[in-house]
């Protein structure tokens, strides 16, 4: 299967899960209304999600360092929509617990392995990562659209209808897997590292992940309130906002993935996250209508740096990619759903504008994070690494990595300049110069 086929297909698959992601936020102003619930109420919900998402997400990425678990992304989609499909049909706040939990278990076990699947069916081309986070980011911009023609229109008692997508989603990932070749090439791509691991510069990288999850996840899930108490025009200012904030988010994956073609990943995300201070101080202190285009801008950059964090954290630890997606696409950015109860009492003792205010901090430490990174080696484009056909099945012989074409290229390994790379193929040891 060619690659742009392969990643269309897996960026509206990734959609069709995340869309699920953006419907725990675009759920609380219903849950507000309909039954009455608190912000410290709906925060927990958003906890619900969060927690076993980034509890169990790097559990999902280390089963599949140990083995290809291609199954996880139609299995994983599904569950994801089951549970925010039952979200609805009871009024018990305990059970929309368990339903928005038994969702972000589907998130965890689908992102680990689809990260992997993607970036071999993008032979590690950055813009071929960006179109993937792209999808996933659509269908966080498509969530509160989708949400409010259903519930706005019949009430929560509708959400089984949001379980529709789940079922395109798994759907548009099997021909992929199914592909010829497709389990030789992830075999091979799995099997030996690509180099030694850096742990100093992933747990920094994470770290600043976590900045960004706690920007994100406070904004997303107060922007549709605060907007509505902003301009006083209710729901449809703050459903327009939160689509706002999805859809720049959109945007922003797709500009990251050709940036870092450029200038390199951790150049572009220092760039991006200084850019994002002043965008979330605007949200915060900006009125009117001008709000909107502060939303855009952070949401834009919060994500520049997303999909290309995915791929810094797998060339950091090239021995665990599954384990570095796990925490890279789950534990790290989960995380901020931790703090969503935090803010949700704040909001409830003095106002969301008060609540939000101290996200503007988050963005400037990730900023500060990344100038202490260095460019890693990144995979050859068209090229994936496998152990020599000499190496004995007890690993007591030497090893040579050799590039094998993923299928459908003929490509044969050469000696690549680019990000991360300096003439001649060395891998870059030191930080960029930059803001």
């Amino acid at each position: 299967m060619r690659r742009n086929t392969s990643i269309t297909l897996l960026s509206a698959g990734h959609a069709c899960v995340d869309v699920y992601q953006g419907a725990v936020a675009s759920l609380v102003p219903f849950l507000v209304a309909e039954r009455a619930y608190s912000y410290a109420a709906v925060s927990g919900i958003v906890l619900a999600a969060s927690l076993l998402s980034s509890v169990v997400q790097p559990v999902f990425g280390a089963l599949t360092d140990r083995r290809a678990m291609p199954w996880l992304l139609p299995v994983g989609t599904l569950l994801s929509g089951a549970g925010i499909g039952l979200s609805g049909v009871s009024g018990s706040y305990g059970l929309t617990l368990l339903f928005v939990a038994v969702s972000g278990i589907g998130v965890a076990a689908y992102h680990p392995e689809s990260a992997r699947v993607a970036r071999i069916a993008g032979r590690g081309s950055h813009s071929a990562m960006g179109w993937f986070s792209t999808g996933g980011n659509l269908g966080f911009a498509l969530a509160p659209l989708m949400v409010g023609a259903v519930v706005a229109n019949g009430g929560l008692r509708l959400t089984p209808l949001l379980a529709l997508p789940a079922l395109v989603g798994a759907a548009l990932c099997l021909p992929v897997l199914r592909a010829p070749g497709w389990r030789q090439a992830a075999g091979a791509t799995a099997a030996v590292p690509a180099g030694a691991d850096d742990r100093a510069s992933f747990v920094k990288l994470s770290l600043a992940v976590v900045c960004r999850s706690v920007v994100f996840t406070g904004v997303s899930m107060f922007i549709s309130l605060y907007a509505g108490q902003r301009m006083d025009a209710g729901a449809a200012a703050g459903t327009v906002a939160l689509f706002v904030l999805y859809l720049g988010g959109a945007a922003g994956s797709v500009l990251g993935g050709a940036l870092a073609g450029r200038w390199g990943r951790v150049t572009v995300s220092r760039w991006s996250y200084l850019v994002t201070v002043g965008a979330v101080a605007g949200l915060v202190l900006v009125p009117g209508p001008a709000l909107y285009l502060f939303v855009a801008l952070t949401s834009a950059g919060l994500y520049v740096p997303f999909s290309l964090q995915v791929t810094l954290g797998q060339d950091y630890l090239p021995s665990r990619v599954g384990t570095a997606g796990g925490i890279t696409l789950g534990l790290t950015v989960s995380i901020g759903g931790l703090v969503s109860p935090l803010l949700g009492r704040l909001a409830d003792s003095t106002s969301l504008r008060t609540a939000l205010a101290p996200l503007v901090l988050m963005p400037a430490l990730s900023w500060l994070l990344f100038r202490t990174l260095p460019e890693p080696a990144a995979p050859r484009p068209g090229a994936a690494p496998h152990r020599s056909r000499t190496t004995r099945r007890d690993g007591s012989r030497p090893v040579r990595d050799a590039a094998a074409p993923d299928p459908g290229s003929t490509h044969t390994g050469s000696t690549h300049t680019g990000p991360g790379r300096e003439p001649g193929g060395r891998a870059a040891t030191a930080a960029e110069p930059g803001p």
